[in-house]
């Protein structure tokens, strides 16, 4: 069974910055397709960012793009969510996904495709 836990949120003023980690743990980090996704109050969950195994491969939503930036350290068991310039909308609970089956362009980018979340940490960005 494969764990995954998120830290690092937190309150923040618009214009900030926060990183966010994410560890998994159960089975071999490597093998793992990873993304984060976020829900805020009242909207349905939406997918933020994901990442390959490699590292080499990464997405990222229209709403985040150039602003947030997705990374994993294989040896350290990391995935890490630098997130910039954060605006009020920003604003929802992020959640780490992990799966050691996803694969492809298109499953990658698909939240139902994920089988390990995190329990998630919140983010709000004040104006």
């Amino acid at each position: 069974q494969v764990q995954v836990m998120e830290s690092g949120g937190g309150l923040v003023q618009a214009g900030g910055a926060l990183n966010l980690s994410c560890t998994a743990s159960g089975t071999t980090f490597d093998d793992l397709t990873m993304g984060w996704f976020r829900q805020a109050p009242g909207k349905e969950r939406e997918v933020v960012s994901c990442i390959s195994r490699s590292g080499s491969g990464i997405r990222y939503s229209d709403s985040v793009k150039d602003r947030f930036t997705i990374s994993r350290d294989n040896a350290k068991k990391t995935l890490n969510l630098q997130m910039n310039s954060l605006k009020p909308d920003d604003t929802a609970m992020y959640y780490c996904a992990a799966d050691p089956e996803v694969f492809g362009y298109d499953d990658e980018w698909d939240e139902l495709t994920y089988n390990f979340w995190g329990q998630g940490t919140q983010v709000t960005v004040s104006s």
